[in-house]
């Protein structure tokens, strides 16, 4: 018995259970992962000839051209830094920078606060707001075709529909779009038009706002205008910085309204002399190639520098969530 107990004693004991190892992921062929990085080379490819042929390639090719004396039609000649000296001497590039400058900074703002005014009536529970929406972007979608300015030149003629307007209560209007003093005033009133991108974009930002900081407010005693100044554009400033960003750029840009109103003048007496048809008068009408490109870069230095001075001024007035 004694000789059992040893026996069993001495028997191995059982191995400890173990987790089952994991099977190793397989691994895809070699053939098929290159199949599948060749098809997605293949996907992208006419994106990358795009941004080289499209964007990259005239991008630097006007660079150079801005440094020559091109007329296109003969070859460009090495002028370094004259096209740039020019531009000091120019009168007519300084009223069309004068012109523009006065478009960029009267039409936007009148525009996002156009937008604005209309988002906070919409943002109030309007029955249909997804027509209302539409219909109010649709000014966005249109304002830059040469339909519109078509149709803003014959609205503003001395036969016009405004005139016709004004007759009807025996006030005898002006040819608005071909009297220097208004001229500019009906392309800024077109732009202020196209405020639908803007205005769905702070509906937007309007339905964020969570309804208890104004219902704060108003036990507080804080009335409709106090609301506005002290709840709404604190926590929409990062909307109206966006807003203003993308419309002073597009701003600078203007260039079909004022080709199709003045028929490629600028006129009348420049009063229309968008900086845009100033390059676009010096490239093709012109031929003076060269200079038009330096025009082109004094452009995107101008764009470029005002973007960077909002983006700087912006951590003053700009209030994000955290």
């Amino acid at each position: 018995m004694s000789a059992l107990l040893q026996r069993r004693s001495a028997a191995p004991a059982p191995p400890a259970s173990s987790a089952p190892a994991e099977e190793p992921k397989p691994k895809r062929p070699p053939n098929r992962a290159r199949r599948e990085t060749l098809a997605a080379y293949g996907f992208l490819l006419p994106w990358f000839v795009g941004l080289v042929c499209i964007t990259i390639g005239p991008i630097l090719a006007s660079l150079y051209f801005s440094f020559t004396d091109y007329s296109l039609i003969g070859d460009p000649q090495w002028v370094g830094l004259e096209n740039y000296r020019r531009m000091l001497d120019d009168e007519r590039l300084h009223t069309s920078l004068g012109v523009t400058f006065v478009y960029v900074f009267v039409s936007v703002p009148l525009q996002l606060a156009l937008a604005l005014a209309l988002a906070m009536v919409l943002d109030r529970g309007v029955r249909g707001l997804p027509i209302y929406r539409s219909v109010y972007y649709l000014p966005s979608l249109l304002g830059g075709s040469v339909a519109i300015a078509i149709l803003w030149r014959q609205i503003f003629g001395a036969n016009g529909l405004v005139n016709q307007v004004l007759g009807f209560f025996g006030i005898q209007g002006e040819g608005w779009v071909s009297h220097p003093d208004y001229a500019l005033g009906t392309l800024i009133v077109l732009n202020v038009w196209t405020f639908g991108a803007p205005m769905v974009i702070f509906l937007a930002g309007l339905r964020q706002i969570p309804a208890m900081y104004y219902e704060a407010a108003a036990v507080d005693g804080a009335g409709p205008v106090r609301r506005f100044f002290t709840i709404t554009v604190p926590l929409l400033t990062p909307i109206i910085f966006f807003n203003l960003v993308l419309q002073m750029i597009n701003a600078f840009q203007t260039f079909t309204q004022a080709f199709i109103v003045s028929g490629g003048t600028g006129g009348p007496s420049d009063s229309t002399l968008f900086y845009t048809l100033y390059l676009y008068q010096k490239g093709f009408g012109a031929f003076d190639m060269g200079y038009a490109s330096a025009m082109a870069w004094l452009l995107l230095m101008i764009i470029g520098g005002f973007t960077a001075v909002n983006f700087l001024a912006s951590k003053y007035w700009v209030f994000y969530g955290d």
